[in-house]
């Protein structure tokens, strides 16, 4: 067994599971009520924008906000995909099935994130299909809009390994789930807390999703941004691994 293997379980797991397809389900409903209500604000005060120089358009006020609104909501719903990943197997005692298949935790770990990636990816895209839907009859601009897709991509990314990590060390689902939402609640709306204070060129601001997002939500792609976002990622899944590890030499 390899970690495509473990990943193809996992996404077969996710597949069969009613509340996965509830959660994606009602993640979907909320975007394009959310979708509808912008394009409806947009429409309304299209005339007196046309009459404006500069005026932000279709991609500031529909498509942009809607990736955002996404993001917000998949601060929710990741944690949730991501909870039965390690916790479960561990509830079930089903992990040291694993090891005895001679997987390494690095594999089981890198395999249960990619398991839960498609999952994630196919309800961004969804997503995006709204706005993108419309953009033969709109002035959608395709680079602003794909560098929002890029950072609601990598923060999905990001929000799936730390909850991948805080499945590999929770007892169960739900204090897996409650622990990743905390985390990427505290790492979102940390920036918002130092800037409170008057700190706004700092290490903690760094360390602030929000400080990442939002200038791809702008448009402005910057590698310090996306070094971020690998730097996350990396982090997470190897304190998972170092997680399962330890576990499998207690045996």
């Amino acid at each position: 067994m390899s970690a495509r293997a473990v990943a193809r379980l996992e996404l077969k797991r996710l597949a069969v599971r009613p509340f996965a397809w509830t959660l994606a389900a009602l993640a979907l409903a909320f975007l394009a009520w959310q979708f509808l209500q912008l394009l409806d604000g947009f429409l309304k005060v299209q005339t007196r924008l046309a009459a404006q120089a500069d005026a932000p358009g279709y991609t500031d006020l529909v498509a942009v906000p809607l990736l955002a609104a996404a993001a917000q909501l998949l601060l929710v719903a990741t944690p949730l995909l991501t909870m039965h990943a390690l916790a479960g197997e561990r509830r079930a005692r089903t992990l040291p099935l694993l090891f005895a298949c001679g997987q390494s935790p690095r594999a089981i770990v890198l395999g249960k994130y990619l398991g839960v990636l498609p999952w994630l990816a196919g309800i961004l895209l969804l997503a995006a299909a709204m706005p993108l839907a419309l953009a033969p009859a709109t002035h959608l601009d395709g680079g602003k809009f794909a560098a929002a897709l890029l950072g609601v991509a990598l923060l999905t990314a990001t929000l799936a390994a730390i909850g991948v990590a805080c499945s590999a060390y929770a007892s169960h689902p739900a204090l897996a789930a409650a622990a990743a939402f905390a985390l990427t609640l505290a790492l979102w709306a940390i920036d918002a807390g130092a800037r409170a204070q008057g700190v706004d060129n700092g290490a903690i601001n760094y360390l602030a999703m929000a400080t990442h997002v939002q200038p791809l939500l702008r448009g402005l792609v910057a590698s310090v941004d996306l070094l971020y976002f690998a730097l996350a990622i990396a982090l997470a899944l190897a304190l998972a691994t170092h997680r399962l590890a330890a576990e499998r030499v207690r045996g």
